[in-house]
């Protein structure tokens, strides 16, 4: 029963991230002003690689990539516990 709540929980937040692009996007499109910033974090294991269009994108993405690294590693102390 564990893994099939896991598996629900993954669907919901692939489904609600969709969501939220596709509210973004039209919100965008809508809007009148012409300023956009994007960034995005690649994770490869442990090590992130942050990019950005602005230096608030990188480091609003640099937190969410110290978030991401210190999860891996609770995540991996957790399986090697158990």
């Amino acid at each position: 029963m564990r893994g099939e709540v896991l598996i629900g929980a993954g669907i919901a937040l692939i489904l609600i991230g969709f969501l939220l692009v596709f509210i973004g996007t039209l919100i965008s499109a809508f809007s009148s002003e012409g300023n956009v910033e994007g960034g995005g974090v690649i994770m490869i294991g442990p090590i992130p690689i942050v990019f950005g269009t602005s230096r608030g994108a990188v480091t609003l993405a640099s937190l969410l990539a110290l978030l991401l690294m210190v999860l891996w590693i609770v995540g991996v102390l957790l399986a090697r516990r158990g």
